[in-house]
């Protein structure tokens, strides 16, 4: 699914990560940058037909138990940047259009 942000959790996690191109912003429904976050990526989500988007709900209970137990999180917003499986990059707090889309250009070399 192209140019949207896909809800991310337990039950798709592995899926999602696996393609080719991936980013993941995880976040809590309390945290403020968290939220100014959200209009970015889906801007941002818009320019990159070629890399899937998604936000992990970590505050829902029961939807992103594996995911916590995977990775440690010590801020919210933290990003991270996949390709086939493999984390690229993890990139804490909220990111800036400019920084998103030179961070993309930079990991992921065939975007659109």
């Amino acid at each position: 699914m192209s140019g949207i942000v896909e809800d991310v959790n337990d039950d798709n996690y592995e899926g999602f990560t696996e393609a080719k191109a991936a980013v993941v912003a995880y976040g809590i429904a309390t945290c403020e940058p968290c939220k100014a976050y959200d209009p970015i990526l889906a801007d941002t989500a818009q320019q990159y037909s070629d890399v899937r988007f998604g936000k992990a709900k970590m505050h829902v209970p029961g939807r992103c138990r594996a995911i916590k137990k995977r990775h440690q999180f010590e801020t919210y917003p933290t990003t991270h940047f996949f390709s086939h499986g493999t984390l690229v990059l993890t990139k804490e707090g909220k990111l800036e259009p400019a920084e998103l889309a030179s961070l993309i250009q930079q990991y992921f070399t065939n975007p659109t």
